[in-house]
């Protein structure tokens, strides 16, 4: 039971530990890009449409989203 725990808390440190380093537009553009991916399952699990494909709209809207938040806030 252990070692099935221990892969997920690899994962999750492996992937966290790729954000380091960020500039501003990046941590910007992920950060939308998430918050719509999570925005758009939501929405697409409440319609009843696809799931997967509300969160990849969504998060290609938030990433965006997030880089033109970055461009006009220089």
């Amino acid at each position: 039971m252990k070692r099935l725990l221990l892969i997920p808390a690899l994962l999750a440190v492996t992937t966290l530990g790729a954000c380091t380093n960020m500039n501003t537009t990046q941590q910007r553009t992920l950060s939308g890009g998430a918050i719509g991916a999570g925005t758009g399952a939501v929405v697409g699990a409440m319609t009843g449409g696809c799931v997967s494909c509300g969160a990849v709209v969504g998060g290609a809207v938030g990433a965006a989203g997030g880089y033109v938040y970055d461009q006009m806030n220089k």
